[in-house]
């Protein structure tokens, strides 16, 4: 949630930044005005109620020196009692008031950044860089396919036991997995990461704090029993928010960056005949996630963005998969986000850039709800600080599974990448059975998240805001000779114009 301070201009607050951000997302900004209006309600009622104490004390002094002096104090004593259960009263009031600031708050999004791109359509995402080599054979199999062919996933049996978007993981695909899991893990603890595996489950009252009042509908699934309900997580990103809830970050610990693992669990409500083949799109997946926690002074955190950016497409080089970086249009973002970059990976068979990463700056955004504050507030500070939280996808291995097979397909199989060999214990996985290839249209739905690869990047003279450039990206893992081969497949950049 936005500080309420920023929306009061007698106290140095700018309630058009608001606005203005708002129009940016193409939200209502009439939301900007409510928060005001119940705010000057709510500080009226608080003025009130400081009143009614200040009475209330003078009173108990009276009655104090009253008997003291051995004086009849029983005219006072009653106006006493009615002055408390006045105060009393009012005191509800003043809650009711702060509360319905507080909801009114909720819906207004983070301060869109200035180098996001302003539009309300995600296919005019902005693109900043591409790095590999594009393949384009006809004659390619999809990743559901390839899946069967390869007999390393059984989707028939997964969804006669789990229902819709079910699976079996087996054999080969195991070890893929889990290889990505240990890959990724490592990959991030040489860069100066903690691994945290976390709860799988949260409470309603933390999770309301780290997810947004759409995604209760849309993917959280309840779960229901003995005492308070809990809600799967949707991404560790959420219990790796709720860590720190409540706690004061020492200045001198920042920046602190976690390795997230968990399994993930989304209902998927809104991609309802999207993807429903393969296991592209699940219920159920398994996740490595960046996350991290930065001083809110200076450019820490936006320095920190492009850094954790950096670490995903390093590990992309690793695994050989072409891709590119897009920044997010301010319509599409979601509500903490101030900026967000998505990875997209090339799928050769699907002819098509599909999303494996988001790297989000949410800056104070969540911290502020979850009270995890910068610093030790001083007695001249105006305000506290809170920290800034950052979160970027490293991989959700089902799809980066999906692309990485699409990818390292052979007429006989698929070839294990170098980085993964040592973990899987192989270097290649053969064909089990065989089919003829299969456009992948007509096979399925075609998610809205597809970006076809002649989509033109639009001009920085069309831009009205433009991305900043990004550190260049290098493959530097050095894990099994991985960053070297993937170092040579080269970096095509895109132009992106400073911020």
């Amino acid at each position: 949630m936005l500080d309420i301070n920023l929306f009061r201009a007698e106290k140095g607050g700018n309630p058009d930044i608001i606005r203005e951000s708002q129009r940016r997302r193409f939200a209502d900004e009439k939301l900007v005005d409510e928060v005001i209006r119940l705010d000057e309600i709510w500080r009226q009622s608080r003025f009130q109620l400081d009143q009614l104490k200040t009475q209330f004390n003078k009173l108990n002094k009276q009655i104090r020196d009253k008997k003291i002096a051995k004086e009849d104090a029983s005219e006072l004593i009653a106006q006493s009692k009615e002055l408390d259960a006045g105060i009393k009263k009012q005191e509800d009031e003043e809650k009711e008031c702060k509360l319905a600031v507080d909801r009114a708050i909720v819906p207004i999004g983070n301060l869109v950044h200035d180098s996001v791109p302003i539009d309300d359509n995600e296919d005019n995402n902005e693109v900043v860089r591409k790095w590999g080599t594009e393949r384009h054979e006809e004659k390619l199999y999809n990743h559901v396919d390839l899946v069967e062919m390869l007999g390393i996933a059984d989707v028939e049996k997964g969804t006669g036991v789990a229902g819709n978007r079910g699976y079996y993981l087996k054999g080969a695909g195991v070890l893929l997995n889990q290889a990505l899991i240990n890959f990724g893990l490592a990959f991030l603890v040489k860069r100066g990461f903690t691994p945290l595996q976390t709860p799988f489950f949260m409470k309603q009252d933390v999770m309301a704090e780290c997810a947004q009042l759409a995604q209760f509908d849309e993917e959280l699934y309840k779960v229901s029993g003995e005492g308070e309900d809990k809600y799967l997580i949707a991404t560790s990103e959420q219990p790796l928010c709720a860590y720190h809830r409540g706690d004061w970050m020492d200045a001198k610990s920042l920046p602190i960056k976690y390795a997230g693992y968990s399994t993930c669990f989304r209902k998927e409500a809104g991609s309802h005949g999207r993807d429903t083949l393969g296991i592209f799109r699940v219920h159920q997946f398994e996740k490595v996630e960046q996350f991290v926690l930065t001083s809110p002074l200076e450019n820490a955190s936006w320095e920190m963005h492009e850094e954790m950016l950096k670490n995903s497409e390093e590990f992309y080089q690793a695994l050989e998969l072409p891709y590119r970086v897009v920044a997010i249009v301010s319509g599409a973002l979601n509500d903490a986000a101030a900026k967000k970059y998505d990875l997209e990976a090339w799928f050769p068979a699907s002819k098509a850039y599909r999303e494996l990463v988001s790297c989000s700056n949410c800056t104070d955004y969540q911290s502020r709800r979850l009270e995890t504050r910068y610093g030790i507030k001083k007695m001249n500070d105006p305000q506290k600080q809170y920290t800034h939280l950052l979160n970027s996808t490293l991989t959700a291995t089902e799809r980066t599974l999906c692309c990485l097979l699409e990818t390292h397909q052979t007429p006989d199989g698929v070839k294990v990448p170098a980085c993964l060999q040592p973990l899987v214990g192989l270097d290649f996985i053969p064909f089990v059975k065989k089919k003829e290839p299969e456009k992948e249209k007509g096979k399925q739905k075609a998610s809205p998240k597809v970006t076809k690869p002649d989509t033109p990047p639009k001009s920085k003279e069309q831009k009205s805001a433009a991305a900043p450039k990004a550190p260049a990206a290098a493959a530097q893992d050095g894990a099994n000779g991985d960053a070297k081969a993937a170092a040579s497949k080269g970096v095509e950049a895109a132009s992106a114009p400073d911020s």
